[in-house]
């Protein structure tokens, strides 16, 4: 009896552990966009962190408007979006929305929505304990213009009303895109001390401590000194700090530059300027976002400008500078934002302007990027990121 059933029970197993690691090899995907086309919003997808291949049909489509920028909780069970809204747009209001994340199905579901109190608010980021997220209201026309948000969360994941705004003197140095002040982006120091708000229209970093103990709802208060001065007409948008937290790169959209910055205290000293457009015409610069790799060996950028590239730069580990070692083609128009896989196999970018998310093979040790697994058509996407849970 025995050996009739071995067969059968050594089939159930093999049967059970390719079941297990299909689940293993699957991953979530969650995908913003713009919504003035086709889009809806928010589209969870199934990803196989083997081939590289994302599920064509979604699992999950989140209805909400312009929602461009996705920001995960640390434990991965809430979602924070920026609704992108503005000026001739379906909704003329910025907003912040709170979701949270099923931590057995990942289904999201809506828990409330704020006003941001400005116009297009771009991106957002957590506090290092939780309590606020930060948002950078871009506000693409000079009145308004834009400013940075204050928006504390309770236990529940509830967004309370804007606590706190700040808005920055612009620099006008280009009479199209900065009369008025443009915050891009808003990052914590990685210890949490210190919070940056990156203003294209200023051409400033502008450095704030992180203090709720002295007023919770005016926890940030402008540090000494309150701001980093760049060239003129740099237009900073994009600022990313090294996994040691000893350097940080700052993007610069208007000039085509990656800074790079020594770190300590809430203070950034300069240490190396790179140029992405090597010498080409204003038409063709053009610097978004960046990432750097898990084992912090390389930073990737993009330049979404007519040159539609990725660049890939070795990292020293001594000094943090950088060398170029790669540029690619994202193979489409516009990389809006790009992500690395959980495994680091592979390198996803979002192509707003041609409509598709393309996935890249990437090499761990080299860090190069090689072929296109896949081009994935979807209407406008703007940021991507994975539900990768500790």
């Amino acid at each position: 009896m025995k050996l009739k059933w071995l067969p059968l029970l050594l089939a159930s197993s093999v049967g059970a552990m390719s079941a297990q690691a299909a689940s293993e090899n699957e991953v979530e995907l969650l995908v913003g966009s713009y919504t003035q086309g086709k889009s809806q919003g928010i589209y969870r997808l199934q990803f196989n962190s083997d081939s590289g291949r994302i599920t064509p049909e979604p699992l999950q489509v989140f209805k909400t408007a312009n929602p461009s920028w996705l920001t995960l909780s640390k434990d991965q069970q809430r979602l924070f979006v920026v609704n992108e809204n503005g000026k001739g747009q379906t909704d003329v209001v910025g907003r912040v929305s709170s979701l949270a994340i099923d931590p057995k199905t990942n289904e999201l579901t809506l828990i409330n929505q704020v006003k941001s109190l400005g116009e297009e608010p771009t991106h957002s980021s957590l506090s290092a304990d939780e309590r606020y997220l930060f948002v950078a209201n871009y506000g693409v026309h000079e009145d308004p213009g834009g400013s940075l948000a204050v928006v504390p969360i309770n236990a529940q994941g509830q967004l309370q009303p804007v606590t706190q705004m700040s808005s920055h003197q612009a620099s006008r140095v280009n009479p199209e895109r900065q009369m008025s002040a443009h915050v891009h982006s808003v990052v914590s120091s990685p210890d949490g001390k210190f919070v940056f708000a990156n203003d294209l229209g200023a051409d400033k970093i502008f450095v704030y401590q992180y203090d709720p103990a002295a007023n919770a709802e005016h926890p940030l208060v402008a540090a000494n000194p309150a701001a980093v001065e760049l060239p003129a007409g740099s237009g900073p948008r994009h600022l990313l700090f090294s996994k040691d937290g000893k350097h940080a790169y700052l993007t610069t959209e208007m000039s085509a530059q990656v800074f790079v910055f020594d770190y300590a205290d809430g203070q950034l000293k300069q240490r190396q300027v790179v140029d992405l457009a090597h010498g080409q015409p204003q038409e063709k610069r053009a610097a978004g976002a960046l990432h750097t790799s898990a084992d912090g060996k390389f930073l990737y950028v993009s330049n979404p400008g007519k040159a539609n590239e990725l660049l890939v730069f070795a990292i020293d580990p001594a000094t943090g500078e950088l060398s170029e070692i790669q540029r690619r083609s994202v193979e489409g128009d516009h990389p809006r934002e790009f992500t690395l896989s959980p495994n680091g196999k592979f390198l996803l970018v979002a192509n707003q302007m041609s409509n598709a998310i393309v996935v890249i093979e990437r090499d761990a040790k080299t860090g190069k990027l090689g072929k296109t697994v896949q081009t994935l058509p979807m209407d406008a996407p703007s940021d991507v990121k994975f539900i990768n849970r500790p």
